[in-house]
């Protein structure tokens, strides 16, 4: 199996977090947690499908998935080769006028958010290219072409620069006393450029910082504390949801 980071040319590092190349030779059944930004995929080879309800639904070789607030599972056939682009946080909006919110837990074809002919532009260069190095040529390009010439929204910036700096811990009547904003207009700003509400975008960099505590040594009952869950009954219900496992679980394995 291979997963190598890459990270892009300089005029994409503001919106595009790396590029992953992905690569295995069996077939395989796995989850992927909730993550704080939008990833595209292009399959130069091999079949990606999601599974839920024990239902299979084959995705297309170049697609999209959103923000998330629970895990998903997909399978890959074997012999599966993919280019992942993971988008920061406020990413995505400079490069199309869809609002990020409108993907909220969806996994869609790429062409459903840019031009048909570009993605399969792309997906014909891909086949003719035989290099990590020119496949990620490639992709870099199509996302140039894509990008828009307007400003970054600095609030919505410093709100997740302060839901961070919490572990998402903040409550959101803070966050908007600190930005000096009401709370209706602050929310539709933040669904439109991340793409959930910050509330759920929170929960997302929480669970991210619990999962971190989970490599070390620490108990469930301090990581439960730390991380400003009310009681254990709560922690494990919010960890169920992120993971579809309990955390005693999910800990003997890490």
């Amino acid at each position: 199996m291979k997963f190598e980071k890459h990270f892009p040319t300089e005029r994409l590092k503001p919106y595009i977090k790396c590029l992953i190349v992905s690569e295995n030779k069996l077939e395989n059944e796995y989850k992927v947690f909730p993550s704080s930004g939008l990833v595209i995929g292009f399959q130069y080879k091999g079949q990606l499908a999601t599974i839920k309800s024990n239902t299979e639904s084959k995705l297309t070789s170049a697609g999209i998935t959103g923000i998330s607030d629970s895990y998903k599972t997909f399978k890959n056939s074997a012999e599966i080769g993919t280019i992942l682009v993971y988008f920061t946080e406020v990413g995505f909006t400079h490069f199309s006028s869809h609002p990020a919110n409108e993907l909220f837990n969806l996994s869609l074809s790429l062409d459903d958010i840019f031009e048909k002919g570009k993605v399969n532009e792309v997906e014909e260069k891909l086949a003719l290219s035989f290099t990590d190095k020119q496949r990620i040529k490639v992709v870099e390009q199509f996302l140039l072409t894509q990008l828009k010439d307007i400003e970054t929204d600095k609030l919505v910036v410093e709100a997740v620069k302060l839901i961070y700096q919490s572990k998402g811990t903040i409550r959101i009547k803070e966050l908007n006393e600190k930005l000096f904003i009401s709370q209706s207009p602050f929310e539709k700003r933040f669904r439109k450029v991340v793409g959930t509400t910050a509330k759920k975008f929170a929960s997302i960099v929480r669970f991210n910082s619990v999962l971190d505590k989970m490599k070390e040594t620490k108990t469930l009952t301090e990581i439960c504390y730390e991380n400003n869950f009310f009681d254990q009954a709560h922690f494990i219900k919010s960890f169920k949801k992120f993971t579809g496992d309990t955390p005693q679980n999910f800990k003997r394995f890490v």
